[in-house]
């Protein structure tokens, strides 16, 4: 019962660090999309300046996966699983919390950012990359967020 509950609090981590960071991508995404389609149906000829605005919040997506996926290497998932007592997998569920976390969070303020920095596109098309870079800084917190995560489920030792 024991190595059952440390494999599923395990699992269950490497679900949500997936989980979340693939909504907050998906809402991201969608607060910026919505923006630069206004934005299109005046001026097509953006797309390749809103293109990257819109895609940016998606890298959270990407952040979790990689959370998840270690998570799921560090118990065997893909050989022979590793017997994980209650606090083992507990250890591995909080270790996936900051990558799940910070992508939930950060995905969605950046596709608000990039939202803001798709208007200004629409305005003035030359200060494109300005809007990248604020979207970028709020990018920084979804990589500190997956370093903590892979620190912590690297460095433990099962």
């Amino acid at each position: 019962m024991q190595e059952t509950l440390g494999l599923a609090l395990a699992i269950a981590g490497a679900a949500l660090a997936a989980i979340l960071g693939g909504i907050g991508s998906a809402i991201g995404i969608g607060y910026a999309a919505q923006a630069a389609n206004g934005v299109l149906s005046e001026d097509p000829d953006k797309f390749g300046k809103l293109l990257i605005l819109v895609a940016l919040p998606g890298t959270q997506g990407i952040y979790g996966f990689i959370g998840a996926f270690l998570v799921l290497i560090k118990i065997g998932i893909f050989g022979e699983l590793i017997q994980l007592t209650f606090y083992q997998g507990l250890q591995l569920f909080f270790a996936a919390m900051p990558v799940a976390i910070a992508c939930l969070v950060s995905a969605i303020w950046q596709g608000r950012v990039c939202t803001a920095g798709v208007e200004m596109v629409a305005k003035r098309p030359e200060e494109s990359t300005k809007a990248l870079i604020y979207g970028v800084m709020v990018e920084f917190y979804a990589v500190l967020g997956l370093i903590i995560s892979l620190l912590a489920i690297l460095l433990m030792k099962i």
